[in-house]
C-alpha cells in the first residue's frame, strides 16, 4: 500500500469528501493514456490507421488492416524523444528536459495469400507479431521560488491529523513522519491547563509561510507484444483479432523543500521514492470494408487492459531546528530524521475500452487521406486489491475523469518512389470539470519515405503540446477550497523515429 502520497497531479479543483490521499486514481489515467505508435508512415500521417491496411502498425492498431498483405514483411523502428516542461509557479519560470532513445516498434507479417485462381469467398490472409512501445514516462518538472508561498506542508500535516488519537499517529503515513520529527504535536492540555488523555487535535510551534521548491523526476515505459491475424474475403471485407501482452515499469521520484526565516524550524524536506511494475492483458478486433476501390472504411474495438501491478513505496522527512528546545517534551531539536517502512503491495488496473472508427480516401495512385475518430471513458478505470481499500480512489476515478472524443487526420502523397506526409491530432480532456484549464493535447507530425524495390525507409517528425497542474499537496479553506501550491505545466514532447522494412 502507498501509505500516502500527498503530491498529487490534480486539476484546479476541490474533491472535497471523495479525495483519495493514496494516489492510485492517478494510475488510472496515467496507465491507460497511450501514445501514437507504431510504424514511421503510420506516425508521420498523425496515426491515423482504422481505416489503412498493409502497414506492420495493424498488428497492434487494427488487425483487419493485416489482411491486405500480399507479401510478407519484417520491420524495425529507431527513436528519439525530447521531452520538454515550462513550469510557472507564484509567477516564476522553470525548464526542464528529459531525452531518450528508444526501440519504439518491431514488426514481422507473416502472408498467405490465396492463389487468385482459387474460387471462394476467402482471399488468405496474414499473421503478425510486434513489440510496440504504448507510453514513454520518462520526464522531469518541478519547481523554485524565491517568493514566499501561501501556505505550508505543515497546514496538510494539521488537516490530515485531525481526529488521529496520538496513540495511532506514528503509523499514520506522511503526517505520522510530521509528527515524530515534531513539526506537528498534540494539544496535550485543555484550556483550564488540565492534561489531555490521548488528545486527538493538533498544533505546530512553527509558524509564517516558507520558501518552497520541488523536483520531480519519473522514468519508465509501457510496451505490447502483440499477436494479430486479419483476413481477405472477396477484397472487399476483412476481419481481424489479436491479443496483446503489456509490460509496465514505472518510478517516481520526489523532493519537497522548505526554508523558514527566523522560526524554530530552518527547513525540512521529504522524499519519496515509487516503483511500479506488472503485466496485462487485453483483446483487439478489427473489421475494415472497401464499399468502393477508392474508399475504406474501419471499424475497431480494444478491450480495457487487465493489469496486475505490484508496488514499492518509501519515504524519508528531515526536519533542521535551530537548537529549539521545546518544553513540552523537554527536548532540545536540531537535525530530526524518520523514514517509513519500505512497503510492498500488489493491486490490480482495469483501463478503460477504447472504440473507433475511420475512413481513407485514395487519390487513384498519387496517394490518400485518412480520419480517425474514437471514444474512451477515463472514467471507467477500476482499481482493486486486497492489500488495501480502494473504494476511495474509485470514487475519485468516477468524479473527476470523463469520456473524450480524439480524432486524428492524416495524408500521403505519392512521387515516383517517394512518399510525403502530414497529419493532425487531438486528444480530448479527460477531466470532467478542469474550470477553465484546458487538459487536451494536440498533435503535428510529418514525415517522408521511399521505397526502393523490396526496401522502405521512413522517417517520422512528431509534437505534442498539453498543458497541466500539479499540486503539492491539498490544504482546504473554511469554504472546502484548496489553496495548496499550484504549479501550470506546458509539455512539448518531439519525437523523431526512423523504420526500416523489408518484404519478401
Amino acid at each position: 500500500m502507498r501509505i500516502l502520497t500527498v503530491f498529487l497531479t490534480l486539476t484546479s479543483f476541490t474533491i472535497g469528501g471523495a479525495f483519495a490521499q493514496s494516489g492510485y486514481f492517478e494510475d488510472a489515467y496515467r496507465f491507460s493514456r497511450t501514445i501514437p505508435s507504431g510504424s514511421a508512415r503510420i506516425i508521420g500521417i498523425g496515426g491515423t490507421q482504422y481505416s489503412l491496411g498493409g502497414d506492420v502498425s495493424n498488428i497492434a492498431g487494427n488487425p483487419a488492416g493485416l489482411g491486405f498483405f500480399r507479401s510478407s514483411e519484417a520491420s524495425i523502428t529507431l527513436g528519439y524523444n525530447d521531452w520538454g516542461v515550462s513550469t510557472q509557479y507564484l509567477g516564476q519560470k522553470g525548464s526542464y528536459n528529459t531525452t531518450n532513445f528508444s526501440l519504439p516498434n518491431m514488426s514481422y507479417v507473416m502472408a498467405n495469400p490465396k492463389n487468385s485462381l482459387k474460387s471462394g469467398a476467402f482471399k488468405g490472409g496474414a499473421f503478425g507479431i510486434s513489440f510496440q512501445r504504448i507510453a514513454n514516462f520518462n520526464t522531469e518538472y518541478g519547481y523554485f521560488s524565491d517568493l514566499l508561498g501561501e501556505s505550508s506542508i505543515i497546514d496538510f500535516y494539521l488537516q490530515d491529523a485531525f481526529g488521529i488519537p496520538e496513540s495511532q499517529i506514528e503509523n499514520f503515513g506522511l503526517t505520522g513522519l510530521a509528527y515524530k520529527t515534531y513539526q506537528i504535536n498534540p494539544i496535550a492540555f485543555d484550556q483550564q491547563g488540565n492534561p489531555i488523555p490521548n488528545p486527538n487535535s493538533y498544533d505546530s510551534f512553527v509558524l509564517g509561510l516558507p520558501f518552497q521548491d520541488e523536483n520531480i523526476t519519473q522514468e519508465g515505459s509501457a510496451n505490447q507484444i502483440s499477436f494479430s491475424y486479419g483476413a481477405n474475403f472477396n477484397h472487399k471485407v476483412f476481419v481481424g483479432g489479436g491479443i496483446g501482452i503489456r509490460s509496465l515499469s514505472f518510478s517516481s521520484f520526489k523532493n519537497y523543500n522548505e526554508e523558514f526565516i527566523d522560526q524554530p524550524l530552518a527547513n525540512s524536506n521529504l522524499r519519496e521514492s515509487l516503483f511500479i511494475s506488472g503485466v496485462g492483458l487485453n483483446l483487439n478486433l478489427g473489421l475494415i470494408y472497401k464499399p468502393i476501390d477508392n474508399l475504406n472504411l474501419g471499424f475497431n474495438f480494444q478491450s480495457p487492459t487487465w493489469y496486475a501491478l505490484n508496488e514499492e513505496y518509501e519515504a524519508g522527512m528531515t526536519a533542521n531546528y535551530n537548537n529549539y528546545f521545546f518544553e513540552q517534551e523537554n527536548v532540545t531539536l536540531g537535525r530530526e530524521n524518520e523514514v517509513t517502512d519500505f512497503v510492498i503491495s500488489k493491486y490490480g488496473l482495469n483501463t478503460p475500452l477504447k472504440i473507433g472508427g475511420g475512413a481513407t480516401y485514395f487519390i487513384g495512385k498519387n496517394g490518400f487521406i485518412s480520419a480517425d475518430i474514437d471514444w474512451v471513458d477515463y472514467s471507467a478505470g477500476r482499481i482493486s486489491s486486497n492489500d488495501f481499500d480502494e473504494g476511495p480512489d474509485n470514487r475519485v476515478i468516477r468524479d473527476i475523469y470523463a469520456s473524450t472524443i480524439n480524432y486524428r487526420i492524416g495524408g500521403e502523397a505519392r512521387v515516383n518512389n517517394f512518399r510525403f506526409r502530414a497529419g493532425y491530432a487531438f486528444f480530448g480532456d479527460p477531466y470532467a470539470n478542469s474550470f477553465g484549464f484546458d487538459q487536451s493535447t494536440q498533435q503535428l507530425s510529418g514525415g517522408f519515405g521511399v521505397k526502393i524495390n523490396s526496401i522502405s525507409i521512413d522517417f517520422a517528425l512528431v509534437n505534442q503540446k498539453y498543458s497541466g497542474l500539479y499540486r503539492s499537496y491539498q490544504v482546504l479553506d473554511s469554504n472546502g477550497n484548496n489553496f495548496g501550491p499550484v504549479t501550470e505545466l506546458e509539455n512539448s514532447i518531439t519525437s523523431g523515429v526512423l523504420t526500416l522494412g523489408i518484404n519478401f
